[in-house]
C-alpha cells in the first residue's frame, strides 16, 4: 500500500505548486507558483501580494505540486474554501523541501 504522506507524481511538463505561507499575525495565505521558494522570497521582500502589507510574510509551511496551471488554479480555490482549521491539517502534513536541496536535484 503506498504512503498517503509521498508527494504525488507530477507529469514531465512545467510544474506549478500550491503553497501557503504563514503571516507574522498567525493568518495564512494560499497562492500559486512555478517556484513557489523564490515566490516565498518575493513576498518576504513586500514584493508580493498586498495581503502581507499588514502582516508580514513569516514562514513557506505547505507545497503542493500540481500537473500545470489550471490544476493549480482549481487546487487554489478549493484550499481557498477550506476552513482555516483545514488549512492547518494541511500544514500538518507537509512536507517541504529546501530551496538548496531542490536546486541541486
Amino acid at each position: 500500500m503506498p504512503d498517503s504522506s509521498s508527494v504525488p507524481e507530477i507529469p514531465a511538463g512545467k510544474p506549478w505548486f500550491v503553497y501557503l505561507v504563514r503571516a507574522a499575525n498567525g493568518a495564512l495565505y494560499c497562492g500559486i507558483s512555478d517556484d513557489p521558494h523564490k515566490r516565498f522570497a518575493k513576498h518576504q521582500s513586500g514584493k508580493g501580494a498586498r495581503f502581507f502589507h499588514s502582516s508580514p510574510a513569516q514562514a513557506l509551511v505547505y507545497i503542493e505540486p500540481c500537473a500545470g496551471k489550471g490544476d493549480a488554479l482549481r487546487r487554489e480555490r478549493a484550499v481557498k474554501a477550506l476552513s482555516k482549521l483545514a488549512k492547518e491539517a494541511l500544514v500538518a502534513t507537509a512536507v517541504i523541501v529546501a530551496a538548496d536541496k531542490a536546486s541541486s536535484a
